[in-house]
């Protein structure tokens, strides 16, 4: 690489020599980037750098005519002549002046065409700061938008979610699409209550330099066009394309240094009497209080890449290559992801077929990703370790104490079994050796991916095109984790524990589109009609996992070793394949008022046998620009008024119509499926209606835009118990009917400008309510569990809201004092007869999300950074409870030093209480199974997320950008003990639940580009 970079910037340096021209390029006053330069009748040009500078050699031309363009200006000619100087001003082309922007399909509409709300973010914007998971970088950065990344580490997955939850019984994830097109962004497996790991996601694995723009279609009404697959909205992801003039080279260079910023409270001065596993002496001592923050490490992330694009007319092409290092702040996690991008378009046929290609590869490589949950954790041993380290195994010859002890000695040899077992003071499925667990469960999961696409595209005139695409998105994936015998039994055999899948995900996606625009005086139409054919098979491979039936011979981990019960299974997630026809009109009338009809039809395979394989679904819009009708008074720019209403239909998940059977594995049987076909299932539809609003005031200095949308989710599919004397469990029906309503608000403004200095800020707000309408009407109280253990449940049932939060809580009198037994202890709900089992706490997500942006330039000095808030909702943490319980949080320590716990109570006497036993107390509402009510907290947090400050200079004459940059710096506020916005599981079951997650981090690092 590095031979290969001097060899480039030799070149630059020759070809500065000999006969050149020079001159900026500008727009008004400013100097215009990416300008096209060309020698005409050639294919030798340049383009403008980041000032609207170009340097051309012409030696070898004469009678030289240089061609400047650039999208939404009118094309110049200039001849040369004697001059070696050549500045040329840009103008606006009319026909252009509304902003283009990506729709559905990857097709470019001027923005004030659009019917429905569309926020589109710079690639720019999104690797100021990069992350491994460039996703989390839009969180704020668009109204509407829920982002929240996961605490698996590098590499680890991000829920994103649009308008509210949708669905009563998955999840509500958007289509991503690439250039138009679907693309996978299946997730892994997710954590859960008891353990396990998160498995990553299929959008991580892209080269964030690849991107140009980002573009959120919210709502149904802008997704319309892709189908079902878009009910939940879209995130259209535009990529870096070639351009015509002389190659640029663009290198990107990047470190960040990754540290722990929140994490629990433990206190370090109350250790174990005797052997026991929880510190619960009231004698203070001296103890290691250092071996927690040693444990972490500091991550260390390098992202790199080089961008080579050029062409001339006809022909260009854009090539890039991207690696990414990351070492996690837990032990032992490592990531690595190798990226090649090839992209090309020729014009052939007198310009009017243009054949485009592309290639993106990757492969990625995840080691030993951090566990969340109570078993298999090393984060539970790491924390909940008695204090004084008061172990029978310690031996002071070794000149160890506590817990060193067992960092050094993680195993011991049992002579009798020959094998090397966990070194642990105590047998307890709640905690085990850290260090056992990080080097005697490895993982990897290997990645290898390809998506690949073709398109052509004939223009018969400059009234009618027809195009023609296709895309194969392909992942082999390879997933493993070896659990070494002698740990803890409750998980792993004495043997040890095998856990391998081997499987595929493929999309195949072939679509047809004919377009049509013309004018008709006043009137302007625009017509696209088109079809498309999809087929999806995921997880097709083989799996086994051998659970707590081990292996025949300890830690041997291939098939020959499987004990007979254990078979090699055959594994398909999901298999689907679907075909649509759609058609979408626009009509313009004199640019100032647009009509929108959509209208598309899907059969679906999943829903073969009902009856309903076929189903249509609507969209009409209507926009107008009001500053262009009306007699608007001057501070007023633009003005845009918008209205839209669609539906779409959304197919039945895999294996619902026709359940498969499955072999037993522990006894060669057949399991007969429990679910009953599901004949007569339609498809659900999801009705939309968003009205909005724009206004520009100021030549555009200051920008508001105000939606409100109505989204209704009916026919949602249910499962209840089959009918009586039926053969089957269970049975699927179209029952529910949940609502998402909300408002969202975009300001922003350019307090100044001035050839010196520019300030330009950004506020996001949104808010929605979420009200699920329908239940099971044979039975509306029946409850629908989306994360449920001992004392949290997270579920819901008619009248309610997705998200709302159940827990085991403090029994109280008509006083709101607190009861305690004849024991002494707190009384919980479900322990007397005369009280609920589960108390309504509230919500877990935020009643509304802020996201404020602000970027500063003076001279070659630009400072950005952003602050994200989400307001309202709750949080809960089953690690809090956890370490209350053994003694080692250290608001027990506190208690301690005082004597007591403070408590406003009342004793099963009936006499007030204000003090209680610290130990008595935490016992009792802390661990697994205890009152969960003191450890819901109030979700809001706001944070500063992102700072940038770069320097912009000049070597001779190759630009270079350097860049200080931090990520999730600090908290200006914030309630809950851990990070609420740091999943334990992506998915919607287990939103701002902490259980014993690896902790929050902060990022500061460097970044480096040269262009050239």
């Amino acid at each position: 690489m590095i031979r290969f970079l001097q060899v480039l910037l030799l070149f630059v340096s020759v070809a500065a020599y000999g006969q050149t021209i020079t001159g900026k390029v500008t727009a008004g006053e400013e100097g215009l980037p990416g300008v096209s330069v060309i020698v005409k009748g050639t294919t030798s040009g340049t383009s403008t750098d980041v000032d609207g500078l170009y340097r051309l050699d012409i030696s070898n031309f004469s009678d030289v005519t240089l061609i400047f363009t650039y999208v939404g200006f009118t094309t110049q000619e200039v001849a040369v002549g004697n001059r070696t100087v050549i500045d040329v001003s840009m103008v606006e082309d009319e026909l252009q002046l509304g902003e283009v922007v990506v729709t559905a399909l990857g097709i470019e509409r001027e923005e004030k065409s659009l019917t429905y709300t569309q926020q589109t973010v710079d690639g720019e914007d999104l690797t100021k700061v990069r992350d491994v998971n460039f996703l989390g970088n839009l969180a704020g950065r668009a109204a509407g938008v829920q982002i929240q990344k996961s605490s698996g580490g590098p590499g680890g997955s991000t829920r994103v979610q649009l308008r509210g939850n949708k669905n009563l019984t998955g999840d509500s994830d958007p289509l991503f699409v690439i250039d138009g097109i679907p693309m996978v962004n299946r997730k892994g497996g997710q954590p859960g209550m008891w353990g396990g790991v998160d498995g990553g996601d299929g959008i991580s694995q892209l080269n964030q330099d690849d991107i140009e723009s980002i573009s959120i279609l919210k709502g149904a009404n802008a997704a319309a066009l892709y189908g079902s697959q878009g009910a939940n909205g879209v995130v259209l992801i535009t990529t870096k394309k070639g351009q015509a003039g002389q190659a640029k080279v663009t290198l990107n260079s990047g470190v960040t240094f990754e540290s722990v910023l929140l994490k629990p409270d433990l206190q370090f001065k109350y250790g174990a009497i005797g052997g026991i596993k929880e510190s619960w002496d009231t004698n203070p001592g001296n103890y290691d209080d250092n071996y927690v923050d040693d444990f972490f490490r500091t991550g260390v992330n390098f992202i790199n890449s080089i961008s080579i694009s050029g062409g001339n007319e006809r022909t260009t092409a854009y090539f890039s290559y991207a690696n990414t290092e990351a070492t996690g702040i837990m032990p032992n996690n490592d990531y690595g992801r190798n990226n090649i991008t090839f992209k090309q378009s020729t014009k052939l046929l007198n310009d009017k077929l243009t054949i485009g290609s592309s290639v993106m590869l990757s492969q990625e490589k995840v080691e030993n990703r951090p566990a969340a949950g109570y078993y298999l954790n090393p984060l539970t041993g790491l924390y909940r370790f008695p204090r004084n380290g008061a172990i029978p195994q310690y031996d002071p010859s070794l000149g160890l104490q506590g817990y060193e002890f067992f960092k050094n000695n993680p195993t011991f040899l049992n002579p009798d079994r020959n094998v090397e077992e966990m070194n642990w003071f105590v047998t307890d499925h709640h905690q085990s050796n850290p260090w056992f667990l990080l080097e005697g469960q490895p993982s990897v999961n290997l990645t290898k991916r390809a998506i690949a696409s073709v398109n052509l595209n004939y223009q018969f005139n400059e009234k009618v095109s027809v195009a023609v695409r296709g895309n194969l998105d392909y992942a082999d994936k390879l997933q493993e984790t070896r659990y070494a015998s002698g740990g803890n039994t409750t998980n792993v055999h004495p043997n040890g524990r095998w856990d391998y899948s081997k499987f595929q995900d493929q999309l195949t996606y072939v679509d047809a589109i004919l377009r049509y625009d013309d004018n008709f005086g006043d009137l302007n139409l625009g017509v696209i009609g088109g079809a498309t054919y999809q087929k999806r098979v995921y997880g097709l491979g083989v799996s086994v996992n051998t659970g707590t039936n081990g292996l025949l011979y300890p830690n041997e981990y291939y098939f020959q070793n499987l004990p007979d019960n254990v078979a090699v299974d055959s594994d398909l997630a999901s298999r689907d394949v679907k075909q649509g026809l759609f058609i979408n009109t626009v009509l313009g009338y004199r640019d100032v008022v647009f009509l929108d009809f959509s209208g598309r039809t899907d059969w679906s395979s999943t829903l073969v046998g009902t009856g309903n394989e076929n189903y249509f679904y609507p969209a009409v819009g209507l926009s107008a620009i009001l500053s262009e009708m009306l007699n608007i008074p001057e501070p007023i720019s633009n003005g845009k008024v918008r209205l839209s209403y669609s539906q779409v239909g959304q197919e039945i998940p895999f294996n619902q119509i026709v359940p498969s059977n499955t072999v037993d594995g522990s006894t060669g049987g057949v399991n007969r499926a429990s679910v009953a076909p599901g004949d007569g299932l339609k498809p659900e539809i999801v009705t939309t209606l968003e009205v909005g609003t724009h206004w520009d005031f100021l030549d555009s200095r200051i920008g508001i835009d105000f939606t409100y949308y109505d989204i209704t989710n009916s026919d949602e599919f249910f499962s209840v118990p089959a009918l009586a004397g039926s053969i089957y469990n269970t049975r699927v029906i179209n029952i529910g009917e949940i609502n998402n309503r909300g408002v969202e608000i975009i300001l922003n403004a350019t307090p100044v400008y001035n050839n010196d200095f520019e300030w330009s800020t950004a506020l996001n707000f949104s808010r929605n309510i979420n009200k699920v309408v329908k239940g099971d009407p044979n039975n509306p109280d029946n409850w629908i569990n989306t994360g449920s253990s001992e004392g949290y449940f997270a579920r819901f049932k008619e009248g309610g809201s997705i998200g709302d939060l159940y827990t085991l809580s403090f029994v109280r009198d008509d006083q709101g004092r607190i009861v305690l037994g004849t024991n002494g202890a707190p009384r919980k709900t479900g322990d007397n007869p005369e009280s609920t089992d589960l108390n309504f706490r509230g919500n877990l997500n935020p009643d509304f999300i802020l996201g404020w942006t602000n970027n500063l330039s003076y001279n070659d000095f630009a400072l950005s950074f952003m602050i994200n808030g989400n307001f309202g909702g709750l949080a809960v943490s089953k690690t809090e409870a956890m370490l209350d319980e053994a003694g080692v949080s250290q608001r027990t320590a506190d208690d301690r030093d005082q004597g007591f716990t403070a408590i406003n109570a009342v004793s099963s006497e009936g006499n007030p209480v204000s003090q209680i036993d610290p130990e008595l107390y935490y016992r009792t509402i802390g661990g697994r199974n205890g009152i969960m009510e003191p450890y819901v907290y109030d979700r809001t947090n706001v944070r500063l997320t992102q700072v940038a400050l770069s320097y912009n200079t000049r070597i001779s004459t190759i630009p270079i950008s350097f860049s200080v940059v931090g990520q999730n710096l600090l908290f200006l506020y914030i309630d809950a003990p851990f990070d609420p916005e740091l999943a334990m599981s992506t998915n919607r079951n287990s939103p701002s639940l902490d259980n014993f997650n690896v902790p929050a981090t902060r990022n500061l690092g460097l970044n480096i580009q040269v262009r050239f």
